[in-house]
């Protein structure tokens, strides 16, 4: 019987006659490939995404729900190394430029491409994954999708299958539980790998519970009383890699506190990324302040409101915050405001009065205003050159 692993395929496309006929007539199993999912819609495929994390995904551009350039840029932040094929009615190059900025590795005209053409893009694909290919276990693989899809508000799914790893309990056998989370980006190698290797000889450093998240990051679960080796271990790492950076979540017993640092140590990683700034040795009111800032995006905060919800005098807060942040308060909420713009205007649909209003700026005309003298551009002028197509911006 062949156990060997095969290379999972999605297709997306709103045209069920492109999909039948790319499942039908391309020989799969020459490429040692597998379709397992086609979707009629770019939603419907970063769901089959979530649950299936193919190795290759190819799409339509255009298509309802979610066209085909935001669905790839989902799929290069939550796993950078998949392959991308980009299909188009059109030889519009606007796109396919759009594309391989964000890492497709081909552009192909469904009314024009020979089958040549698409095989020997998968007989490239198949030499690169077969190389590439040590990802990690299977239940670690599936964790990770219910992890990120729990976070990011897709799926309700990963407390309960992590659950079933400590056969029914959150603890490990009466321990409380720590959660690192570790940022492995630069170091040029996956913090799984390194504690493989760390386990060759001392194989108590292989228990807890690994989990992947996307290509920078991964959360380990350890006891307690693995917490001394666990440290000893990741100083060990970083004077191997100086770029290596590590949080921790403590004395976990109750799901809800597991629970929430995960989502506690998601956030201050979506901080860093968003805003390259870090917490680390920040002072506690002022990283309750950024936190705040960055769970209510159209709140609009005053500097006085916020000192006084952190327990801090105006001026001893402004003064803090600028130290610890860089930047003045004022400053900081014209950036995060306006970095927020820039994420809506690309990646959604919203409407400039439904962006207007998740960043705080009132109404769309003030909105607009504000936007065009910020950069330069009018938000409508931004977002067709993002996009390349229209939208309703009314």
């Amino acid at each position: 019987m062949d156990t060997t692993k095969r290379i999972k395929v999605l297709i997306a496309d709103d045209e069920s006659i492109v999909r039948k006929g790319l499942r039908s007539t391309v020989p799969w199993e020459k490429y040692g490939m597998e379709v397992v999912a086609d979707a009629p819609n770019g939603l419907k495929a970063w769901e089959a995404f979530l649950e299936h994390r193919p190795e290759i995904v190819i799409t339509d551009i255009v298509m309802p729900e979610m066209d085909g350039i935001e669905l790839s840029r989902k799929v290069k932040e939550m796993a950078a190394k998949t392959k991308i094929i980009l299909l188009s009615c059109h030889r519009d190059f606007e796109y396919a430029q759009q594309g391989i900025q964000l890492g497709a590795s081909g552009y192909l005209l469904k009314t024009a491409f020979e089958d040549e053409e698409l095989e020997d893009m998968l007989k490239k694909f198949q030499q690169e994954l077969s190389v590439s290919t040590l990802s990690a276990p299977k239940d670690e693989e599936r964790l990770e999708t219910l992890l990120f899809a729990w976070l990011n508000g897709h799926s309700a799914k990963f407390p309960d299958e992590l659950k079933k790893l400590h056969g029914g309990e959150w603890h490990f056998n009466g321990q409380p539980l720590f959660i690192y989370m570790i940022r492995t980006a630069e170091c040029g190698a996956s913090w799984t790998g390194l504690l493989l290797d760390a386990g060759k000889e001392d194989r108590s450093m292989c228990e807890g519970t690994i989990i992947p998240y996307g290509e920078e990051y991964c959360y380990w679960i350890v006891p307690d009383s693995l917490r001394g080796a666990a440290d000893s271990l990741l100083v060990e790492s970083k004077s191997r890699c100086g770029k290596l950076k590590w949080t921790r979540k403590e004395s976990l017993l109750h799901s809800d506190d597991l629970k929430e640092a995960f989502q506690n140590l998601h956030k201050e990683a979506e901080l860093e990324r968003l805003y390259g700034i870090s917490g680390e040795n920040w002072p506690v009111p002022i990283w309750k302040a950024v936190n705040l800032l960055y769970a209510n995006p159209a709140a609009e905060w005053s500097a006085s409101d916020l000192a006084e919800e952190v327990g801090l005098s105006r001026s001893h807060f402004s003064i803090l915050f600028k130290k610890a942040v860089g930047d003045s308060f004022i400053a900081f909420q014209y950036k995060r405001k306006l970095r927020l713009a820039y994420g809506l205007l690309r990646d959604t649909r919203l409407t400039m009065q439904e962006i207007a209003e998740r960043t705080g700026l009132g109404d769309s005309k003030y909105f607009s205003k504000w936007f065009k003298r910020c950069t330069g551009q009018t938000p409508s002028h931004y977002r067709a050159q993002q996009k390349g197509d229209g939208f309703r911006t009314d």
